[in-house]
């Protein structure tokens, strides 16, 4: 795709690699740095590859994997770069949401960065996180954010959540905090639940003002928070004494993130019909849940 927009491409395809490095790599501290039983958890990773109806090269990237650690029960931190054309039923959902030129040119670019972390210890929170680009030959936007998803809410702990969320966004306007504050509280709730999944964050989607610069640094600043607002909670809560019964409501509540994911999840819905590796887009999916 030689459409001038490659140099752009390629910066946000790097950050996306570099910021997962970053996440993996604290991520694996935590767990070296536990005292608890076990063995020390690491990431198993996986090279995905994706082909078109053809058989030709559709893209890929890598998708790491820890399970059974001593912090994290199960935790994926998924980079891919897929690229292509866009199937039927996704260039009915994209011009469903008002994406231009479809029809006449359904190629597509899509970069980003995906995590989300089970917990062992009921009182740490899971968490997820994304960042994506997207580039057709009419149009390009970024988009993700992410949110706490605690089955034993602490005040504390979701205050400084958000407040190191802010503390990104706010040299980017102070108004960008509170909209995409509300854009996650709207996005992440479950309407058949009549509740949010977890205390909220940040999200957003579609988002494009026409100065790519200034929107790939606010997504990369939102990529930056997150390990300053998640680390700490994880660190603070990680020796916490539990109960079977907090580990039920534990269990309990990460039906409502597999009903959320399954249901209603945008990213879910776009790597499987656009043919990206099952397992890579089902890392989310926690090991073990309950419904009652």
């Amino acid at each position: 795709m030689s459409d001038g927009f490659e140099a752009e491409k390629s910066k946000a395809s790097q950050w996306f690699r570099t910021l997962r490095d970053e996440i993996v790599a604290s991520f694996e501290g935590l767990e070296d740095s536990h005292k608890g039983d076990g063995a020390v958890g690491r990431f198993e990773v996986t090279e995905t590859k994706r082909t078109s109806d053809d058989g030709s090269d559709a893209g890929g990237g890598l998708m790491s994997v820890m399970r059974g650690g001593r912090v994290f029960e199960k935790v994926g931190v998924n980079v891919s770069t897929v690229y292509g054309q866009l199937g039927d039923a996704a260039q009915k959902a994209m011009a469903a949401r008002g994406v231009p030129g479809m029809a006449e040119d359904p190629r597509f670019w899509a970069s980003g960065i995906s995590l989300v972390a089970h917990m062992q210890n009921p009182h740490a929170p899971a968490v997820h996180m994304n960042t994506r680009m997207f580039w057709t030959p009419h149009a390009w936007w970024f988009g993700g954010g992410s949110d706490l998803n605690p089955c034993i809410e602490y005040a504390e702990d979701t205050a400084h959540f958000h407040a190191t969320q802010k503390a990104h966004l706010d040299p980017h306007g102070e108004d960008h905090y509170p909209k995409l504050k509300a854009w996650a509280d709207e996005y992440f709730y479950i309407p058949h639940r009549n509740r949010a999944r977890g205390v909220g964050g940040i999200f957003m989607d579609d988002y494009c003002t026409g100065d790519w610069a200034a929107d790939f640094t606010l997504t990369q600043d939102i990529g930056k928070a997150f390990l300053p607002a998640y680390v700490p909670l994880v660190d603070k809560r990680r020796d916490t004494p539990w109960t079977d019964s907090d580990k039920d409501t534990q269990l309990i509540h990460r039906g409502l993130y597999a009903e959320y994911n399954l249901v209603y999840d945008r990213g879910t819905k776009f790597g499987l019909t656009t043919g990206h590796d099952a397992n890579a887009v089902l890392m989310s999916l926690p090991p073990l849940a309950k419904w009652v």
